[in-house]
């Protein structure tokens, strides 16, 4: 488990240091705000497409061929992002960055496979807890890197950057990380035919509750992937703000979220149960949310990112939790896998529709639209939690 977070959380660095940088790269072509939305959801597009096959290929071939491979691609599509010197090489090297990105949901299977029912939600939190930390020090770096400037910004030297991290994640992965899948299973798994794998994936939608929480999941991360996509564009048109001080906003929330998951999840958890904490962390992202239009000072930002912070620290692991022990021992990879594409749909079409209304409303409206939405999934799940009581 130790190995897997440090990959992760230096895959999630290089990954980190793109964020504050990537809409003013954008506009640094002329796009408009909804064209920066399309940007985003070009790597979420690609990323959900290739998730399906990732988790598959993980089951059958093992988790560590997957993780090599895709760090090793990540890397070249950070390498072209730097060269990128027109729009559309920017959109091309966020689609490669997409496919690439399958480690995420094969880490998650890898976790499973080595970590027991009891001890589960406790394990997600710690690959959350890479997460945060990824976030922590990706963008600030990717801030510091790219400056203060929106006009002047520097978009190469962030990109190597993060081509570098993933090399390094590559390497360790390489000479540390051991296959967490027996080869019984992956032999079991591998003679399974092409059209019970599109069954499975259907069937894994269709079962009630899994169904349930994989929409759960779908709804938070449309609306916290529309926030991520706008939040840069908002604060320089209210702030002035460039990368820099947006990249110290994201790696704060980063260290929220990262303290949150690693030290408090599992006494959460087990207090609550993963049900009440998917509630209240759909309340507290409805109300975070929320407040962010209501922000005049930074004071009154940083409270609102608090509180986002806390919702999306708790509302996740606590997803992943639940939807792992509805499945199989073999079947965790493919379980996954689909969990991950209902996401990184979602961050197709979170970006998009925030910035339509970014574009067309005004700034303001993707966060009006998330809180409502964010009311929705706690809504739904309060419905099954009171079903389950039943």
């Amino acid at each position: 488990m130790l190995i897997l977070f440090l990959i992760v959380f230096i895959d999630l660095v290089g990954f980190g240091v793109i964020i504050p940088l990537l809409p003013f790269y954008a506009e640094h072509f002329q796009a408009s705000p909804a064209m920066v939305g399309l940007v985003m959801a070009t790597y979420s597009l690609t990323q959900f497409l290739a998730a399906p096959v990732w988790g598959r290929m993980s089951d059958s071939a093992g988790r560590r061929p997957v993780l090599l491979l895709t760090l090793a691609g990540a890397a070249v599509s950070y390498v072209w992002l730097g060269f990128a010197e027109s729009l559309w090489m920017l959109f091309a090297a966020r689609a490669l960055g997409g496919v690439m990105a399958g480690n995420i949901s094969t880490a998650f299977a890898y976790v499973a496979d080595v970590t027991t029912p009891e001890n589960r939600a406790k394990g997600m939190g710690l690959i959350g807890a890479a997460f945060g930390l990824g976030f922590i020090a990706g963008p600030a770096i990717g801030g510091v890197l790219a400056g203060p400037d929106p006009l002047n910004a520097d978009f190469q030297t962030p990109s190597f950057a993060a081509a570098g991290l993933s090399a390094i994640a590559f390497v360790m992965a390489v000479f540390i990380l051991k296959e967490s899948l027996s080869k019984e299973i992956r032999e079991r798994l591998a003679a399974q035919e092409p059209k019970k794998r599109w069954r499975h994936f259907m069937e894994t939608l269709a079962r009630p509750r899994l169904g349930m929480l994989i929409l759960l999941s779908f709804l938070a991360v449309f609306a916290i992937s529309g926030l991520e996509t706008t939040f840069a564009m908002w604060t320089e048109r209210r702030f002035g703000w460039g990368p820099e001080q947006n990249g110290y906003m994201f790696a704060f929330i980063g260290l929220l979220t990262a303290a949150i998951q690693g030290l408090l999840i599992g006494r959460l958890a087990k207090r609550f149960g993963e049900p009440r904490l998917i509630v209240q962390g759909a309340v507290a992202l409805a109300i975070g949310i929320g407040m962010i239009p209501f922000s005049y000072s930074l004071p009154v930002l940083l409270l609102a990112m608090v509180i986002v912070a806390y919702g999306f620290a708790i509302i996740t692991p606590s997803l992943n939790s639940l939807i792992s022990l509805q499945a199989g021992e073999d079947e965790q990879g493919g379980v996954m896998g689909v969990t991950r594409s209902a996401t990184t749909l979602s961050r197709v079409l979170g970006p998009v529709w925030a910035g339509m209304l970014f574009s067309l409303l005004g700034g303001d409206w993707p966060y009006y639209t998330g809180a409502v939405i964010m009311l929705a999934v706690a809504y739904l799940g309060l419905k099954a939690l009171k079903n389950d009581k039943d």
